[in-house]
């Protein structure tokens, strides 16, 4: 199956979902954007396997902080079925607890600089979804407590 620029199109439209679900709290969409079988690495330390314990363990993080999640310029390869797509994304996310005790993380905040490495995959309904993503920080400042 050959892609097209619908295909493309419609990854970049579930990463900007992705940002904009984690960015408003709204955990259905967030959801939305991932396969049932994920695999979320957002760091050596935190791995989580299934769309339901990732949007859990995700929802009770960062629910109280004021976050921005911005993804830049995705570099794209599609498999030869055309059903399932690596995709790396230039990324910056800022993060801050309005109220530092509130931080699950033992600081107030960060502003971060990297890449997400992640596998889309064409799920049964027709909707492009992640299937795994990896985040890993180039740069990774740590506000004040």
């Amino acid at each position: 199956m050959e892609t097209n620029f619908t295909d493309w199109l419609a990854i970049c439209e579930t990463k900007a979902r992705y940002c904009r679900g984690v960015d408003t709290k709204d955990w259905a969409l967030f959801g939305d954007c991932f396969a049932e079988d994920l695999l979320f690495d957002i760091s050596p330390e935190l791995t989580i396997r299934g769309r339901d314990a990732t949007v859990e363990k995700v929802s009770v993080l960062i629910e109280k902080a004021v976050t921005a999640h911005h993804v830049h310029n995705p570099e794209m390869a599609f498999t030869p079925d055309g059903d399932s797509a690596e995709v790396i994304w230039a990324m910056q996310d800022r993060v801050s607890w309005p109220d530092p005790g509130q931080s699950p993380i033992g600081y107030s905040g960060h502003t971060g600089f990297g890449h997400y490495r992640e596998r889309y995959v064409r799920c049964p309904d027709g909707k492009w979804r992640i299937a795994a993503l990896q985040l890993r920080y180039l740069r990774y400042d740590r506000d004040a407590a």
